[in-house]
């Protein structure tokens, strides 16, 4: 693992070719899917071989794997994802990325050399949430997006676990997995990777007095932005900054990463 003192430049990779794009411009560390269990059921994503590929190929160059088992996983589906994690922990993963806490318990029984990492679909908002999955074996957590510095200040320098933050990119309109409007309106579960994001569509205002407003992106906030206050951010006590874009174009990637390098 890196020097725990060096601020990490996580890099988004829905790709082989994303992957690349990332580690050639100077990410520190990258997060990738496999075929199942990763919130981006629709990206390209990585079977096992190209996992195994894209670990030897980051390691060589000192960049970290960190592998995204971010969904909630049911009852049925539980051997079938710790056997998944049996098969890729031997390859050399530096981190697993789980939202579900049942899975996350398996993890710490079956796989305790694990490094686990709270994904920010579990909403933790809180220096009380921090320490609970500080006693659970949590080595980092993803801070909600909707945090603000200061807040993000105050549970990074209150904790010894690492902290990670997003840095650039989309961001959810509701609070971060606890949005079920993709399910509601489509059937398509956030929770389960498939997020339609509706929010993202153009909507038409109406009062209740039937009166037309207009039309726009009414839900859908600009992406995040930090370069001009990354100083702050770094500041702020952060382990990881995180670029969001696994569903992102490798083109997008490159130069993303490159700029949040330079500066």
């Amino acid at each position: 693992m890196h020097n725990k003192s060096k601020v990490e430049l996580l890099a988004p990779c829905g790709s082989w070719e994303s992957f690349l794009a990332a580690v050639e411009n100077g990410a520190d560390a990258v997060y990738l899917g496999g075929k199942n269990f990763s919130a981006r059921q629709f990206a390209e994503n990585f079977d096992k071989d190209l996992l195994k590929q894209s670990i030897e190929y980051a390691h060589i160059r000192d960049v970290n794997v960190y592998l995204t088992m971010n969904t909630l996983i049911s009852d049925k589906e539980l051997k079938e994802a710790l056997n998944f994690l049996d098969e890729v922990s031997v390859i050399g993963i530096d981190g697993v990325i789980v939202q579900d806490l049942g899975f996350a318990k398996e993890i710490r029984s079956f796989f305790p050399h694990l490094h686990l990492h709270a994904s920010t679909q579990m909403t933790v908002y809180s220096l009380e949430a921090v320490r609970v999955l500080e006693k659970m074996g949590f080595k980092r957590v993803v801070l909600a997006r909707e945090l603000s510095l200061e807040e993000i200040g105050n549970i990074s320098k209150n904790t010894p676990i690492e902290t990670e933050v997003f840095v650039h990119g989309a961001l959810c309109i509701s609070y971060s997995g606890q949005c079920l409007m993709s399910s509601i309106i489509g059937g398509r579960s956030g929770n389960r990777g498939k997020c339609a994001q509706p929010c993202r569509l153009m909507y038409q205002l109406v009062d209740k007095n039937d009166k037309f407003w207009g039309k726009s992106y009414l839900l859908s906030p600009k992406d995040l932005c930090t370069l001009n206050f990354l100083n702050e951010v770094v500041d702020s006590g952060v382990k990881s900054l995180k670029i969001e874009g696994r569903m992102k174009s490798p083109e997008y990637v490159a130069v993303t990463v490159r700029i949040y390098r330079k500066y």
